[in-house]
């Protein structure tokens, strides 16, 4: 008996559609990361990319519990001396960019490195309902029926 070690050729992407509306963050992005990596299939290879291409809309909705809303701060840095700046999940929230606080979630629980940044390429957050990938057919998948602590009101 031998390990199963997947290659390249061996494996099936599928497309994989949430719709954030109500979900808490942290544990949309914990299910969306396990997705990305693909430790839900069987088939699993840590050093080769095999999770699907996920699609999240309806980003804006998503919900911060308790006074995270305010109190989180995202840090970040310009490249000058003392150029470190700060932002509130409510100003971003209420931005231009709302889906990067999801993004910023996902990539922050992928591993670090070349396949890292490559499984959080499979990655697609939009703000609205809209997404351009109807051609591909993604399944849905319904993560407020998984869990009940998965969705709140906000």
């Amino acid at each position: 008996m031998s390990t199963y070690s997947a290659k390249a050729a061996d494996i099936e992407k599928k497309w994989v559609l949430i719709d954030a509306k109500g979900l808490v963050v942290g544990r949309l992005a914990s299910i969306v990361a396990l997705r990305l990596r693909g430790k839900h299939k069987p088939t699993y290879t840590p050093h080769v990319d095999d999770g699907d291409n996920v699609i999240i809309v309806n980003a804006e909705k998503i919900v911060l519990t308790g006074r995270k809303r305010e109190q989180k701060v995202y840090h970040h840095h310009t490249g000058y001396i003392g150029g470190i700046k700060e932002r509130t999940a409510r100003s971003i929230m209420e931005g231009r960019f709302p889906e990067r606080i999801v993004e910023k979630a996902v990539e922050r629980m992928l591993p670090r490195g070349p396949l890292g940044r490559k499984q959080l390429g499979n990655l697609r957050v939009y703000p609205g309902t809209e997404h351009p990938h109807e051609a591909q057919k993604p399944e849905k998948l319904d993560l407020a029926a998984m869990n009940r602590k998965n969705s709140r009101s906000a």
